[in-house]
């Protein structure tokens, strides 16, 4: 009997888990309206500056619950089982899939209602969801 290795080239998977762990470490899935608005901000600043998504889910800069000093980065070890951490799955795959509307208004910054970062100083925010101010 012979076995072939079946390989999956769907690279997007992967990618739905990276988004559904970051957005779950912002927000702690404490809302859908705030889990939808980051992962549609985070497709904004995509499609805006042309860089990928899966550099974007990557910057420091933009997501603070990526560095180590930050009190939400314990979040980034949820178990995958996790019911908030599935709602982030089920919203990251379906805006990969391109049916997720723009709920964050165009944004394509945010910060937590908790900070105020240098670059949010001149500017006026155009949403406040869930704790999260969103900017253009």
């Amino acid at each position: 009997m012979n076995f072939a290795l079946i390989q999956n080239t769907d690279m997007s998977a992967g990618l739905a888990y990276k988004i559904a762990r970051l957005v779950y470490a912002q927000t702690g899935a404490a809302s859908l309206p705030g889990v939808e608005a980051l992962t549609s901000m985070i497709k904004n600043l995509s499609n805006t500056s042309g860089i990928s998504i899966a550099d974007i889910i990557s910057d420091k800069t933009i997501f603070d619950a990526l560095s180590d000093a930050s009190p939400r980065h314990s979040r980034t070890q949820v178990l995958p089982t996790d019911r908030g951490f599935q709602m982030c799955l089920r919203i990251a795959r379906r805006m990969l899939r391109g049916g997720l509307p723009d709920c964050c208004y165009g944004a394509t910054r945010f910060h937590h209602s908790d900070s105020m970062p240098e670059w949010a100083r001149a500017r006026g925010y155009i949403a406040d969801i869930d704790g999260m101010l969103f900017y253009l």
